[in-house]
């Protein structure tokens, strides 16, 4: 389910403004005990969003939409994380060369993890539906997280395969891989490499929670179920990139990263 939660979003729009997030391995953007105590106000709304177009460092385009700059704090705060995580590829391309077993592997979610969707939630003031966010999707124009591509080249030039794990509906399989081509990810987009959420047919390895006639899996059943299945396949996966928890909860993983997103909340 995704929604926004207004108190998490201040909790990490207003930290980061305030000294910076650092977002690393296992590490969660937000405080959750940070919530403010019973009978306490929450977070005046326009304060809130002025926080994230700060954060953003959001500017208007000529045709209304809006935009996230790469000198922002957003954009400081994912390189720091991008880093760590090309400093982890390095060594188990090594460990790889010595030995290690599986075959090296890195796990990417897609939605603000590859292709930036802060034009949808600005220009929404962050109001999630399934018709507007699905016509967004199919517009195929999303501009790439600063700096994703490159981590994806880095890692594919150290021997690492590089997989997709998204929440999307498999009928947005098309315009979602026609949008990460387009925005610089030069990688097998394939059925074999990039996951989506395939609720009419879900596959054998998610059959605790899913089948043809109900779909049930939760979140993290769903994307920890599909890291086991690439396991199973004979990887090892060195590292797991998501801006949300739950694309990094459920372990089969041997780091995760935790990208920033104060803009919703998927459980």
């Amino acid at each position: 389910m995704r929604t926004f939660h207004q108190a998490a979003a201040a909790t990490v729009a207003a930290g980061a403004l305030a000294a910076g997030i650092l977002y690393g391995t296992g590490v969660a953007g937000a405080d959750s005990g940070s919530h403010g105590h019973a009978g306490s106000e929450p977070e005046n709304i326009g304060l809130l969003t002025g926080q994230i177009d700060d954060y953003y460092g959001a500017t208007q385009a000529a045709d209304g939409t809006w935009h996230a700059s790469p000198d922002s704090p957003y954009a400081r705060d994912l390189a720091r994380v991008e880093a760590r995580a090309e400093h982890d590829i390095a060594r188990a391309s090594a460990a790889r060369h010595g030995g290690h077993h599986g075959k090296p592997a890195i796990v990417l979610d897609v939605d603000d993890t590859a292709l930036l969707s802060f034009t949808y939630e600005r220009d929404t003031h962050y109001v999630y539906s399934d018709a507007t966010w699905n016509a967004f999707v199919s517009k195929a124009d999303r501009p790439a997280v600063y700096g994703m591509p490159k981590l994806v080249s880095y890692a594919k030039k150290h021997g690492v395969t590089v997989f997709f794990l998204t929440g999307l509906a498999e009928e947005l399989r098309d315009p979602a891989v026609k949008n990460l081509r387009k925005a610089g990810y030069d990688t097998a987009l394939d059925t074999a490499h990039f996951f989506t959420k395939d609720k009419a047919h879900p596959p054998a390895y998610l059959a605790d929670c899913a089948t043809a006639a109900a779909w049930n899996c939760s979140t993290v059943e769903f994307k920890a179920g599909t890291r086991a299945h690439i396991e199973a396949s004979g990887y090892d996966i060195v590292g797991n990139i998501g801006d949300q928890q739950s694309d990094l909860t459920g372990g089969h993983a041997d780091h995760a990263y935790k990208l920033p997103n104060p803009t919703y909340f998927v459980e």
